[in-house]
């Protein structure tokens, strides 16, 4: 089962959702599959399972073990991860601004890696771990795992108005350098500059972000329409053509967009890989 429910007034600028996942039931999985980008950084913590094991490519056998409470920095491209035993977790989505507010450190130095939580975090990391692990029941969960955040924020003031905006802005249209000009014009700021405080942020260039964002979105168009008109979906989703749009899906999946749709998906951004 997963536990979701509203998020406190405190924690809502910097965290878009919180779940609280039992270890899945069923029949055997994958034994891997391409975790696909989708534009945020992640805080897990894997609790009745073995840890996080992520390969560096299609013929690594053997694969790097993670620690059980990682920070899943936000990524450009897919990475292949060991889904053989899944775990119970708990977790959050993290907004922009949140490496810094929770973790003191700037997004960008995050970007691409999974990073263990007690790096950022020391002692503290391995208290939530016993915590968490000493029960079973979601809401307590929950709230073990909130009051962990509490405790992490720092004193901010605040996402800047600027970044915020623009970061709304680039999940919704296309990243073209006239747009992102634009954005930092308004702002008052140097193209530089806006650019340095976006990947701190954000963790992305803005150009790049908004390039997740469009996969994201054109994901989000696959799952309702499994039968596309690849070169109607690509122009109205801000490719150039359809080739345009395969060769960047193959960047972001590993796979093109056909042999995406023929997967087994139990969710978009979770593409099985090898027998399961």
């Amino acid at each position: 089962m997963t536990a979701e429910s509203f998020l406190p007034a405190s924690l809502h600028p910097w965290i878009e959702r919180i779940w609280v996942q039992a270890r899945p039931a069923g029949p055997a999985r994958a034994l891997r599959e391409h975790s696909l980008p989708n534009g945020s950084m992640h805080l897990v913590v894997r609790l009745d399972g073995p840890p996080l094991r992520l390969y560096a490519g299609a013929d690594d056998r053997i694969g790097r073990r993670h620690a059980a409470a990682t920070v899943a920095g936000i990524r450009a491209t897919y990475c292949i991860k060991d889904t053989s035993a899944p775990a119970a977790s708990v977790g959050a989505v993290l907004r922009p601004g949140a490496a810094l507010a929770l973790f003191g450190v700037s997004a960008a130095e995050l970007a691409g890696q999974h990073v263990s939580l007690g790096d950022l975090c020391g002692n503290a990391a391995e208290l939530l771990y016993e915590r968490l692990a000493v029960t079973d029941d979601p809401r307590r969960r929950r709230q073990v795992f909130e009051r962990f955040l509490h405790e992490r924020l720092r004193p901010l003031r605040g996402l800047d108005p600027q970044i915020a905006q623009a970061a709304t802005r680039l999940e919704r249209a296309s990243g073209t350098d006239d747009t992102i000009a634009a954005i930092a014009q308004a702002g008052g700021r140097s193209h530089r500059h806006f650019i340095a405080g976006f990947r701190d942020a954000v963790g992305l260039a803005p150009k790049r972000y908004a390039r997740v964002q469009r996969f994201r979105r054109l994901l989000a168009a696959l799952s309702a329409t499994p039968r596309p008109a690849w070169a109607q979906l690509a122009l109205e989703h801000g490719y150039f053509d359809q080739s345009h749009l395969i060769r960047e899906f193959r960047e972001f999946a590993g796979v093109s967009p056909r042999e995406y749709l023929a997967a087994p998906l139990a969710a978009p951004h979770h593409l099985p890989i090898g027998p399961g």
